[in-house]
C-alpha cells in the first residue's frame, strides 16, 4: 500500500473507532443488561458484535481490499479513546434528550388517537347498547300493556258468551268448555313467555 492508502485506511479506521463508541453506548442504553436475561444478553452480544465486525472489514476492504495491519487495530483504539475522554458524555445528554423527545411524541401520538378515536368509539358503543337495552325494555312494557288490553277486551266480549253460555244444554255445555280450556292454556303460556322475556330484559 502507498501513503495515501495508508492514511485514509488509519483516517476511516479512526472514524470505525468513533463509530464504535457510539454503537456500543447506544446498545447498551437500549439493552438494559441488568434487567435483561443471561441468555438474551449474550445473544445480543454476539449480533452486536458480529454486525460490528462485519461493519468494520467492510469499511477496510472498501479502502484498501481488506488489507489488515497492526496501525488498524491501533486506529481504532485511537478512534475509541477520543470517543470516550471527549464526546461519550455531550452524545450520552444527545441520546437521552432523542429518548425522551420521541417518547413524548410517542405519548401524544398515543393519546391522541385514544381520546380522538378510541374513546369516542367505545362511548358511542357503550351509548349504543343502553339504547337498545331501554328500547327492549320500553317495547316489553308495552307488549304486556298491549297483552292486558286484549286481555281485558276479552273478559268484556267473552262476558256476554258465558251468561249464554250457561243457558246451553249441559252436553253441549261440556265440550266447549274443554275447547276454552284449550283457548286459555294457549293464551297463559303465551303470558307467561312474555313474562320471562321481560324479567331477562330487566336484569
Amino acid at each position: 500500500m502507498n501513503l495515501t492508502i495508508q492514511f485514509e485506511t488509519m483516517m476511516v479506521m479512526i472514524i470505525m473507532g468513533f463509530i464504535f463508541g457510539v454503537l456500543l453506548d447506544t446498545y447498551q442504553r437500549f439493552l438494559q443488561r441488568p434487567a435483561r436475561p443471561r441468555w438474551l444478553t449474550f445473544i445480543s452480544d454476539m449480533i452486536f458484535w458480529c454486525l460490528y465486525a462485519g461493519l468494520l472489514f467492510y469499511s477496510l476492504y472498501r479502502i484498501n481490499y481488506g488489507e489488515i495491519r497492526v496501525y488498524v487495530f491501533l486506529a481504532v483504539l485511537c478512534g475509541f479513546a477520543g470517543y470516550q475522554a471527549l464526546f461519550k458524555s455531550i452524545y450520552l445528554k444527545i441520546l437521552e434528550w432523542i429518548i425522551v423527545f420521541f417518547s413524548k411524541v410517542f405519548m401524544l401520538i398515543k393519546n391522541t388517537i385514544y381520546y380522538l378515536i378510541i374513546l369516542p368509539v367505545i362511548t358511542l358503543g357503550q351509548w349504543v347498547i343502553k339504547l337498545l337495552c331501554l328500547l327492549g325494555k320500553g317495547l316489553m312494557t308495552l307488549a304486556k300493556m298491549c297483552l292486558h288490553l286484549l286481555l281485558f277486551i276479552g273478559k268484556v266480549i267473552f262476558f256476554p258468551v258465558h251468561l249464554i253460555f250457561k243457558l246451553l244444554p249441559l252436553r253441549i255445555r261440556n265440550k266447549l268448555a274443554g275447547i276454552n280450556k284449550k283457548i286459555a292454556g294457549i293464551f297463559l303460556l303465551t303470558k307467561n313467555q312474555l313474562i320471562n322475556i321481560a324479567k331477562r330484559w330487566k336484569k
